[in-house]
């Protein structure tokens, strides 16, 4: 059953689950399992023109096709390995006048490749497209509204000359691309920017605490040898020890939510019922619920009423990032947070939250003391909840720790450093760009660290004067999106 690079796996069928994937041999913790190219991948309708076409990398100056003029490259390189999955696009999009929406371009491209290679087992895969789960069968009917107009604008998009397919199949591969879209992110994993297709990795099953994470590649053109050039690509990458024919498994979802929640949020995205270990024995959700003990435990009404303003703020939050009004969120954090620290735990998801939007929206505004604070109170709750070797844990230490840098805080801006980068090491390897920023940050910071040491005056001395004469160094606007699920789901 396995082909080309897929010799560590296999599929098999999996009790209650239907197919997934096994483990052909042991692997540690870091290990790449399979690495696997895209079937077919797109950019997001908003982000065509600064993302490139290709690689999917975040780029500020990029090439414009010449004919349709709709797809961006960062260089000729990109443009050329694009070419072929590009060219019928590329006619299409000149004869309709315009560009489709993502779905419609990634259900062309999708149909193209069938129409070049016919639709059975690719170079690679251990499925072929037309054996992939649709879920048709479980729309609403709203879904089902969508369904048929994607297939309206389809066919009004796909041109007369190509490969005719009967109604059906078209359907069949927009519930594949509603069920399997993969989101792809930028070259720092901190924006989702595209979706694409990945037969191989569909395979693997969800657990709420898997032993595997998949971490998007973008690949890399810059070497002056072509020979030397990567492909763009996911790696399916272990996070504890796996041994021969232990099943695979991913999380579709993020785990900071208690058990009932995670499981309706997968029956109602992916159509099934969530029956892993931590969601049976609800595992981590007294955590995730904690309230103060003690002498001061508040009763269960002042839990309820404390619960339902943040859940209020919350929307108030999202409705004011949306806004960009950042002085304003920061204030709902404050006066949220004074309400919930007398009565929530410190590993309550909601206190995390906003801990998590203060540290974030604060450090924008270059309040970096405050943020420092906040970002230090989440991560000891991450620390408490989360997989020791989650993607998204690595992300948020990252993050406070750079922010502690900037509050000149540096002994436990290095120490959140180097957990970071112990994490990302494993999660997203050596060679991926924010492992090797995060590199570069855990030298510069462990010099710093040392120059402190020996003489604290002259350290915030040099510090202060090093600042004045760089500008300032602006954080990222925070994002109102939450954490990305693994697969993209049309909203």
């Amino acid at each position: 059953m396995t082909k080309g690079r897929m010799e560590s796996v296999e599929v098999f069928t999996s009790e209650g689950k239907g197919r997934g994937l096994k483990a052909q041999k042991e692997f540690l913790p870091g290990d790449v399992i399979f690495a696997e190219p895209a079937y077919a991948a797109v950019v997001f309708d908003s982000l065509t023109h600064v993302i490139c076409h290709t690689c999917f990398k975040r780029q500020e100056r990029l090439h414009r096709c010449g004919q349709c003029k709709f797809a961006y490259y960062c260089d000729r390189t990109c443009q050329r390995a694009a070419w072929l999955n590009h060219k019928n696009e590329c006619s299409a999009i000149k004869r309709h006048g315009k560009a489709p929406t993502e779905n419609i371009r990634l259900a062309a491209r999708i149909m193209w490749k069938i129409e070049r290679e016919g639709s059975g087992l690719a170079e690679g895969c251990l499925v072929s497209i037309d054996d992939l789960q649709n879920h048709v069968d479980n729309f609403g009917e709203e879904e089902k509204k969508e369904l048929r107009a994607d297939v309206e604008s389809f066919l009004e998009f796909w041109p007369p000359q190509s490969q005719q397919f009967g109604m059906q199949y078209i359907s069949h591969i927009f519930g594949v691309i509603s069920c399997n879209g993969f989101t792809l992110s930028d070259q720092r994993g901190l924006q989702a920017v595209g979706v694409g297709i990945f037969p191989n990795l569909c395979q693997a099953n969800h657990d709420c605490w898997p032993n595997c994470t998949v971490i998007f590649n973008n690949g890399n053109h810059e070497a002056v040898r072509s020979m030397f050039h990567t492909q763009m690509r996911i790696e399916l990458r272990a996070l504890s020890k796996i041994s021969p024919g232990d099943e695979l498994t991913v999380s579709y979802v993020d785990f900071l939510n208690v058990s009932e929640e995670r499981r309706k949020q997968l029956k109602k995205q992916y159509y099934f019922n969530c029956a892993c270990e931590h969601c049976k024995k609800q595992i981590k959700d007294d955590l995730m619920l904690a309230v103060k003990e003690g002498e001061s435990k508040p009763s269960a009404e002042m839990v309820k009423e404390v619960i339902q303003f943040s859940k209020d703020t919350l929307e108030k939050i999202n409705k004011a990032r949306m806004e960009g009004l950042y002085h304003e969120v920061v204030k709902l954090c404050r006066e949220c947070l004074k309400k919930q620290e007398p009565v929530l735990g410190d590993t309550n998801i909601y206190f995390l939250r906003i801990l998590s939007i203060a540290s974030e929206v604060l450090s924008y505004l270059q309040m970096f003391e405050e943020a420092a604070d906040y970002a230090k109170r989440m991560v000891d709750g991450y620390l408490k909840i989360y997989h020791p070797n989650n993607a998204q844990l690595g992300m948020a230490v990252m993050r406070a720790g750079v922010t502690h840098w900037h509050a000149g805080l540096i002994e436990a801006g290095h120490g959140l450093i180097c957990k970071a980068y112990a994490i990302l090491l494993i999660t997203h390897g050596p060679s991926h760009p924010i492992t090797k920023d995060l590199e570069v940050m855990r030298v510069q910071t462990e010099m710093e660290l040392r120059m402190f040491q020996q003489n604290e005056f002259m350290y915030y001395k040099m510090r202060e004067a090093a600042l004045k004469n760089q500008k300032i160094q602006v954080m990222p606007e925070p994002s109102n999106e939450t954490s990305p699920s693994l697969f993209h789901k049309k909203e």
